[in-house]
C-alpha cells in the first residue's frame, strides 16, 4: 500500500493553501515549507471525528489534549529524550512559543540569532521588545557549524539569551552531539537560556542523527524546546506548537502569560493523531525525501554546475548557493526567467545570494524545478 500520495497540480491550486494558489498558473511553485503529498489518513480521520463531534470551540488546557504525553513518548521511542509531559505549554506555532518565552523566561540583554535563518526569527525578537544581534555561519566553510568565537563575543557583551535552530532551517544541517556540546559550553559558562527550535527533528533523514540540545545540557541549565508535529505531518494551518520547558516553574510562567492560548483545538486533535499514529507515514515520507535529495543533488550537479549546496541531511529545504551566478537577487531571476518560485526571503548576514527550495514533490517537479532554474541562471 502506498501511504505517500502526491496530489495533482489541480488539486493543489484548488486547495487555497499559500504554496500554490499563490503562483501564477505557468508558475511552479517550490517555496514555502508546505508539501505536496496528501495527509496521513490518521490525522484526516481524527480531524473529521473531531469535526462531526463540534470540537471547534478554543483550545482546551494542555494537560486534557494528550498532546504532551504522545510528544514525550514520540521523543522517548526517537531520540532517547525523556521529559515530564506536565512541563509541555501548547502554542499557535513556534514563531509565537519564541516570543512568549522572551517575553516570561529570558533576562534583560540582547539575543543571539546564528545566521543565516529562518526569516521569522529575525523580526521576532524586536516584537518581543528584545535586541537582535546576528552570528554568521560562514557560508564559505567547509562545513556549517556555529561560530562560537563571536557567539562568546555577544555574551561577554551582555547578549542573556541564543535562539538555535536544530536541526538548521535554512542549512539543513543535522548538528552532531559534540557540537551541541561545545555550544553547551558556552552558553552555560554564560547563563545564557537556550531556545532551541527542533521542528524539524522528526525529519532527520538516513545517515543523520537528531540529538536534542536538552539531551546535552546539564540538569538545571536554562534550556526551552520549542516544536511541532506540523512541518512533518504536513498540517502548518492547524496551529499547535508544544515548549518543552526546564522546569515546572518555566512551564507555569508560560501559562500565566497574559494573552488567549494561540494553539487551536483541531491542532492539539491533529497533533496527537500525528505522534501517536502518523509513524507508517512518516517513514514512507522520509524514505521518499532520501530519494528526493539525491535526485536533486545530481541534477544541480549536471545542470547548474556553479551553484553549491551542502549536503542536505533533515528538512526538505535545501539552501542553494547561487553567488557564483552574479545575479543581484537569484530568486527573482529564477522567476522572472525561469518561472520557478524558491524561496528568496532575506535570510540574514551570511545568506545573501542563496534561495531555498523545497523537495517535498514528486521527482517530477524536481526534474522541472532544476531544469527552470538552469533557464534563468545558465545563461
Amino acid at each position: 500500500m502506498n501511504l505517500l500520495r502526491v496530489r495533482t497540480e489541480a488539486e493543489l491550486r484548488a486547495s487555497g493553501c499559500i504554496k500554490w494558489s499563490e503562483a501564477p498558473a505557468d508558475v511552479l511553485p517550490a517555496w514555502v515549507a508546505e508539501m505536496d503529498f496528501a495527509v496521513a489518513e490518521p490525522i484526516t480521520a481524527a480531524l473529521h471525528e473531531a469535526v462531526d463531534g463540534g470540537c471547534l470551540g478554543y483550545g482546551p488546557a494542555d494537560a486534557t489534549t494528550g498532546v504532551g504525553e504522545a510528544l514525550a513518548n514520540f521523543a522517548s521511542a526517537q531520540w532517547d529524550w525523556a521529559f515530564d509531559p506536565r512541563r509541555v505549554v501548547l502554542a499557535g506555532d513556534v514563531v509565537d512559543a519564541i516570543s512568549r518565552v522572551l517575553a516570561t523566561l529570558a533576562e534583560e540583554g540582547p539575543v543571539i540569532v546564528p545566521t543565516p535563518a529562518y526569516p521569522p526569527f529575525l523580526t521576532v525578537v524586536g516584537h518581543a521588545g528584545r535586541r537582535l544581534v546576528t552570528v554568521p555561519i560562514d557560508p564559505d566553510a567547509v562545513e556549517a557549524t556555529h561560530d562560537l568565537v563571536g557567539i562568546e563575543r555577544e555574551l561577554r557583551a551582555g547578549a542573556r539569551t541564543i535562539v538555535l535552530c536544530n536541526p538548521h532551517n535554512p542549512w539543513g544541517r543535522s548538528f552532531p552531539r559534540e557540537e551541541l556540546e561545545a555550544l553547551r559550553d558556552v552558553a552555560e559558562a554564560h547563563g545564557a537560556l537556550v531556545i532551541s527550535d527542533e521542528i524539524h527533528a522528526p525529519l532527520t533523514l538516513p545517515g543523520a542523527t537528531h540529538v536534542p540540545y536538552a539531551a546535552v545540557a546539564t540538569p538545571g541549565a536554562r534550556v526551552v524546546t520549542v516544536t511541532s508535529a506540523t512541518k512533518t505531518w504536513n498540517m502548518p494551518g492547524v496551529k499547535c506548537a508544544q515548549i518543552v520547558c526546564g522546569s515546572a516553574e518555566d512551564a507555569q510562567r508560560l501559562r500565566d502569560y497574559p494573552m488567549h492560548p494561540g494553539q487551536s483545538s483541531l491542532g492539539a486533535v491533529a497533533s496527537r493523531a500525528a505522534y501517536e499514529l502518523g509513524g507508517p507515514w512518516r517513514a514512507a515520507l522520509l524514505d521518499q525525501l532520501d530519494a528526493n535529495r539525491t535526485l536533486f543533488t545530481e541534477l544541480v550537479s549536471g545542470r547548474l554546475p556553479r551553484a553549491r549546496m551542502r549536503p542536505l541531511e533533515a528538512t526538505y529545504l535545501a539552501f542553494l548557493d547561487a553567488r557564483a551566478y552574479g545575479l543581484a537577487s537569484p530568486g527573482e531571476a529564477a522567476l522572472e526567467r525561469g518561472r520557478v518560485w524558491v524561496d528568496h526571503r532575506p535570510w540574514g548576514p551570511g545568506g545573501e545570494g542563496h534561495v531555498r527550495v523545497n523537495l517535498a514533490t514528486s521527482p517530477e517537479r524536481i526534474e522541472q524545478i532544476v531544469e527552470r532554474l538552469a533557464a534563468a541562471w545558465e545563461r
